[in-house]
């Protein structure tokens, strides 16, 4: 059983962001506008830069219009009934022997192509829902949105320059800081001892001091042989935003 650690004060730790990310241009394009700058809290779904999209707004327009259109089916709609009610006009006099077999079957065929010209229709109309959806998912790549709840590190590019696809080149970066994460290592004496859902206590560095509860979250099964420690990872709450990722800190256990 995890008991309490002798000296666990002694432990320096780190309080570090849940995740830091870089965000660049799905699409090679110009950046129209960035709508946050550093510093600046962004929740998940947020509108962080639009890119320019004249062309594929036009597009997801005319493909959205045809989408809807239903003239062409409605069309092969009243040709295929006039075509059903022919033929079994026809049958039936051919039945009572006042038109030959092969009106009928002209009736029958004229029924036939109409039919299909029926599916035929609604196939071009499916097509055009998923287009609709394609470019609809293409514009959709013109605005970029936060991951997640966070804070803008840093803004890297302005509105009219080019947004590249390239790992070199993210316009801005983003960290989640709510929760952080504590990451302290420990002597591999105390491995076992330790254990995921411990409560452990935090105490940072000024000028934020004070002591926070933390809980262990996940606990290294390799061990460096070099160093003879092992590393821990505690969850720390942010839900205020009042606690800077990056602080250094003291660590204790219970």
């Amino acid at each position: 059983m995890a008991g309490t650690v002798a000296n666990a004060a002694d432990y320096d730790c780190m309080i570090e962001a849940r995740q830091n990310i870089e965000i660049r241009s799905p699409v090679e394009a110009i950046i129209e506008s960035i709508k946050v700058s550093r510093g600046e809290l962004v929740s998940r779904g947020q509108v962080l830069v639009t890119l320019q999209s004249g062309p594929e707004r036009a597009a997801n327009e005319l493909a959205q219009s045809r989408a809807t259109m239903q003239g062409e089916i409605k069309a092969a709609e009243a040709r295929m009934d006039l075509a059903q009610k022919k033929f079994t006009r026809a049958e039936d006099l051919f039945k009572r022997n006042f038109v030959s077999a092969n009106a009928r079957d002209e009736a029958e065929a004229e029924l036939r192509l109409a039919t299909e010209e029926l599916r035929r229709a609604k196939d071009n109309q499916l097509l055009n829902v998923h287009e609709a959806k394609r470019t609809g998912e293409l514009l959709a790549m013109r605005t970029i949105r936060s991951p997640f709840n966070g804070v803008v590190v840093e803004v890297l590019l302005k509105p009219g320059e080019f947004g590249a696809t390239s790992i070199r080149d993210p316009i801005m970066k983003l960290a989640e800081i709510n929760p952080l994460h504590v990451e302290v290592v420990l002597p591999v004496s105390l491995y076992g001892k330790i254990k995921p859902g411990q409560q452990a206590v935090v105490m940072p560095e000024a000028p934020i001091g004070g002591k926070l509860k933390t809980t262990v979250s996940v606990i290294d099964r390799v061990l460096d042989a070099a160093s003879g420690t092992f590393g821990v990872r505690m969850i720390l709450p942010n839900t205020k935003g009042e606690i800077p990722a990056g602080v250094r800190c003291k660590a204790s256990f219970s």
